[in-house]
């Protein structure tokens, strides 16, 4: 058997990360920034009242505390004013908050700190130069790099590229996948199944994986096991994708037929890998651009670990992710578990906190049977066992790899 790190390792040296593209900022939430983006503007773009209130001089207002002090009050300026206002010495101006501040007035008066009349008010505070202000500039300044390359863009980025008059930035663009569910015995999810039928789950459930894990995915669904007939859409994918996965037939005389039908196009190598679930598997470089090709066991759960553990940590390298894993922790167990001599075992697990400690605690979810998807369903994290062991007690700490709900 190969182990899951060499296997790994072989499917990570495939990662290609797609060129470049330029989108809408609307467009690039939850993608890498592939540009230092550099703010031709500053922002605020000048001097903005920070609180409704008054635009004063301070030097006006110094001894306000002690002795209330009143100005004329020679205008208004609202948010987003364009008319330039002149504050001459022992005048005051109300401005609201985002109104760009009079020429020479350097301070702003809360509106609650005065008797705001509109004529002429009474200030009974004091404020120093460029108390509640914005200065031009105190966010981004022109020239400022505003967002970084390799940021992930998420709402504050695009916000902030929103507010530097940015419309579109350039990213690395989500994987294409492909995904190809293969059984005589499969019957899609709006149909009834017959004698000796299924639904076909893994497409539904491998395409929900890859969005999970930021790809472009088109779930192709079930395809006639003829072998002219999956060739062919195998090949047209090619062209299209990335990254291929064809899920029910990874093993016995299905996987070889699967990789005769396919050898013509490229190295698919299927091969046993020391984890359980999902031990018998394929993969290997397909067609023209040699596209990182996937055989998956026809085990829903199985197919899901072995994408957890394989697949999705290739397509988090394509997106440019620098550590394409998920968070892992430590555990305490609750109650034993057992896994397969000489495999790593993925098991289903429930994570908790402790009350008291506030440490983490990992329950085993559902029993050892490969083919519980409910039990799967239920679970936020696999629970990691080593090769070398079969047997884990309550009370030892294990290794938790978060699933989609804790990430």
């Amino acid at each position: 058997m190969r182990s899951v790190d060499e296997q790994l390792a072989r499917v990570l040296a495939a990662a290609v990360r797609p060129s470049p593209v330029r989108v809408a900022i609307a467009e690039a939430q939850g993608l890498l920034c592939a540009e230092e983006v550099v703010a031709e503007r500053a922002l605020p773009g000048a001097d903005q009242a920070a609180v409704d209130g008054y635009a004063v001089r301070g030097v006006d207002v110094r001894h306000a505390d002690s002795e209330p002090v009143e100005l004329p009050v020679v205008g208004e300026v609202a948010a987003g004013s364009r008319q330039p206002r002149r504050l001459q010495p022992g005048q005051t101006v109300y401005v609201a908050t985002g109104a760009p501040l009079p020429t020479l007035s350097d301070a702003v008066v809360p509106a609650s700190d005065t008797d705001q009349h509109p004529a002429k008010v009474t200030i009974w505070r004091s404020v120093p130069s460029a108390a509640f202000v914005r200065r031009e500039g105190a966010d981004v300044r022109s020239g400022d790099v505003a967002v970084r390359r390799g940021t992930a863009i998420g709402p504050a980025q695009v916000g902030l590229l929103a507010a530097i008059g940015r419309s579109k930035v350039l990213v690395h663009p989500r994987p294409r996948v492909s995904l190809i569910s293969l059984g005589p015995e499969l019957v899609d999810v709006d149909r009834t199944p017959g004698a000796g039928q299924i639904y076909d789950v893994n497409s539904y459930a491998l395409a929900a994986a890859a969005r999970d894990a930021g790809a472009d995915v088109t779930r192709v669904g079930i395809v006639d096991s003829d072998p002219r007939r999956l060739r062919e859409v195998v090949e047209g994918r090619l062209l299209l994708s990335e990254v291929v996965v064809i899920a029910g037939a990874s093993g016995g005389s299905a996987g070889a037929e699967v990789r005769s039908c396919l050898e013509e196009l490229g190295d698919l190598d299927t091969t046993r890998v020391a984890m359980h679930p999902g031990s018998t598997q394929g993969f290997g470089r397909l067609g023209p651009d040699r596209v990182p090709t996937f055989l998956l066991p026809a085990n829903p759960v199985s197919a899901l670990v072995v994408f957890e553990v394989l697949v999705r940590p290739l397509l988090r390298s394509a997106l440019g992710k620098a550590n394409p894993h998920r968070r892992a922790i430590s555990a305490e167990l609750v109650s034993p578990v057992s896994s397969t001599k000489g495999r790593r075992g993925f098991v289903r697990g429930r994570l908790l906190r402790d009350s008291e400690g506030g440490s983490y605690l990992v329950q085993p979810v559902g029993g050892s049977g490969e083919h519980l998807l409910a039990s799967l369903a239920e679970a936020n994290c696999l629970m990691v066992l080593d090769e070398d062991v079969t047997q884990a007690v309550a009370g030892e700490r294990l290794q938790v790899s978060f699933l989609s709900q804790r990430s």
